[in-house]
């Protein structure tokens, strides 16, 4: 039997396409995060990557009376200082980006090709920069909490007495709490079934809950190991003896806090690298000014009656 062939009346839109352009995105990345803690911290610059942390001697040591109507002898005293106190370290996070000048030559009429890789770069080390901040065995929040500043949760979920008990250990001005989303979803389900809600509010364009006026700021970078977690809560700043990040300033190629990308050069096999570095490290200035809930599950979901009184 003969095969019949319908003529084609217009152009399909596969021979089409060989004549248009695409409208092209940059190259998205889904590991980025919104980094919040390094937008809350107070970044103090520092000379020669040293940050020397002096600290008061004994200070319940101090004597001071108040003054009798009497002539009696008044108390003398003075302020030591600890004889060999603690220097911290600038970290480097730091890479060396490859970009063969083929490719930046022919393919960046529509997004710069050396441009995007750096782009992308520095996003994977302020990613790493955040995570250390919060878990580098020397320099790290989690452990830098002193034996008495750690807590556990009462009955496992992170409830409002745990948080509660937590402002207890900061109480001098604390800024905000920090842990890992889940357990943020898994205390607004402890709070909706006791009736209070915790209200929000708006920092940087986005929504944070907020326990007793204080936001809970979300990051993945908390671990989370066998359904539990963490929760931190900071006191910032150096004014307030709080936890404070540390950066060096006048770097050469800087291109922000702490944060340098220098051309090293093009090799025989015509591939340009990059030296990207940032430097940074934390420092808890008063052991007061962090404390952590330990054991928080974040698995636990409650059962709601489906009926009417």
């Amino acid at each position: 039997m003969a095969q019949i062939f319908e003529a084609q009346q217009a152009l399909d839109d596969k021979a089409a396409r060989q004549l248009a352009n695409a409208t092209k995105t940059a190259p998205q990345l889904s590991t980025i995060s919104p980094r919040w803690i390094t937008h809350l911290l107070q970044w103090v610059p520092v000379e020669d990557g040293i940050f020397r942390l002096n600290k008061v001697k004994n200070p319940r040591d101090v004597r001071v009376a108040c003054a009798q109507r009497d002539e009696s002898e008044l108390p003398q005293t003075f302020i030591d200082y600890e004889e060999h106190p603690r220097e911290y370290l600038l970290n480097a996070v730091t890479t060396i980006l490859d970009v063969h000048t083929r490719v930046s030559d022919l393919y960046s009429n529509n997004y710069d090709q050396i441009k995007e890789q750096l782009r992308l770069t520095i996003e994977f080390i302020k990613e790493r920069q955040e995570s250390e901040l919060i878990n580098n065995p020397d320099y790290g929040l989690l452990a830098n909490v002193e034996e008495e500043q750690r807590i556990s949760t009462l009955t496992g979920a992170p409830t409002p007495d745990d948080m509660d008990d937590l402002l207890a250990k900061v109480w001098k001005e604390p800024a905000f709490f920090l842990t890992h989303p889940l357990a943020i979803a898994a205390f607004g389900r402890e709070c909706t079934r006791r009736g209070v809600p915790p209200p929000t509010v708006s920092l940087f364009g986005a929504q944070f809950l907020t326990w007793r006026g204080l936001p809970l700021i979300p990051s993945d970078k908390v671990p989370v190991a066998d359904g539990k977690t963490k929760v931190i809560l900071l006191r910032v700043g150096e004014k307030r003896q709080g936890v404070v990040g540390l950066y060096q300033p006048g770097l050469v190629g800087e291109q922000g806090l702490g944060l340098s990308v220098r051309f090293m050069g093009i090799n025989r096999n015509a591939i340009a690298s990059y030296l990207i570095s940032l430097y940074c490290s934390l420092a808890v200035l008063t052991e007061d000014a962090l404390a952590v809930l330990e054991d928080v599950e974040i698995g636990k979901y409650h059962d709601y009656p489906d009926t009417y009184k």
